[in-house]
């Protein structure tokens, strides 16, 4: 995952620039780190970021 303009994106060849985060793909995993803000600290943005594209991303996995 990273955050593009404060929106996270699923980064699945882990080739787009900047700050990189793993989650397991599933929508507990995901969920929880949402829910305890690990997103915001492992790419060290400042403010909220916009989870709704990776959600969508996950719903449609899985």
């Amino acid at each position: 995952m990273v955050s593009i303009d404060s929106v996270l994106v699923p980064d699945e060849r882990a080739s787009m620039p900047g700050r990189g985060a793993w989650v397991h793909e599933t929508q507990e995993c995901v969920d929880a780190a949402i829910r305890r803000r690990a997103f915001v600290r492992a790419l060290r943005v400042s403010g909220p970021l916009d989870t709704q594209t990776i959600e969508e991303h996950i719903q449609r996995k899985g």
